[in-house]
This record gives C-alpha cells, structure tokens and sequence, in this order.
C-alpha cells in the first residue's frame, strides 16, 4: 500500500467516524456505513500482514496485529528496542513476526503456525492492557 493510498484510507475513515457522531443520523445508511468503516479499518490495520485472514474474524486478528504494533512501538520487545522498531517497521509471517517488511528481516519471534502466532499477539496485548490498569 502506497502512503497515498493510505492517506486516502485514513482521510476516509474519519469522515466515516465524523458521520457516525453526528446527532441526526436519519439521512444516513448505518448498515451500509459501518460495513465500509470495517472494511476501511481492516485494509489499514493489514498493510503490515503477509498472512491470509478470511471468515467473521478477519476484522479482529487484523486489529490485534495493528494493536501490537502500536505495542511495540511503546514499549519495544526483547533485543528489539523501540528505535529498532520505528525505522524497520513490523510484519507478520506464518512462522514470524519480524522487525522489517518481510519475512527475511530479523525475526522478533518464530512460531509454529499462524495460530500459535495470532495467540502470542493476542496474549501479548492482553499482558500490556492489564499492565495498564494495574
């Protein structure tokens, strides 16, 4: 994705958002609107994703890799510290997540499967939420 295209995404999703905050929604399609929402805050929240996310839970798996890295980003992992992270990027592989924009990059950690992948994110997010309210 091009950081026009992006721009264009994002421009896009706040206008959706500006909508769905206006008081007289009756001139407005809600069902039409929230599926272009969902479907605009996927293709953003996937741009760094070398995976395949179909079925009901593509919308969650893809905001709980966006989530992570903006994870990262503030907190860094392991020998990766947040600089590292901020200038290479992250993606996420079938068998890795890595600091970069392939799988060739240095790896910040390999898995097993997807699943097994998709559970460490999860995790990971969940460990940094109840950090934060503690």
């Amino acid at each position: 994705m091009t950081n026009k295209q992006k721009e264009k995404l994002e421009k896009r999703l706040k206008e959706l958002e500006n909508l769905f905050n206006q008081k007289d929604r009756s001139k407005i399609n809600s069902s039409e609107l929230i599926s272009e929402y969902s479907e605009t805050k996927f293709k953003l929240n996937k741009q760094n994703i070398n995976i395949t996310l179909k079925g009901n839970n593509k919308y969650y798996w893809a905001n709980q890799c966006a989530e992570f890295t903006k994870n990262l980003l503030t907190f860094g992992y392991g020998h990766t510290n947040k600089e590292k992270i901020k200038a290479n990027g992250v993606c996420f592989n079938k068998y890795s997540i890595n600091n970069g924009y392939n799988q060739y990059c240095t790896d910040l950690k390999r898995f097993s499967n997807k699943e097994e992948m998709l559970g460490f994110v999860k995790g990971y997010n969940e460990a940094i939420y109840n950090n934060q309210i503690k």
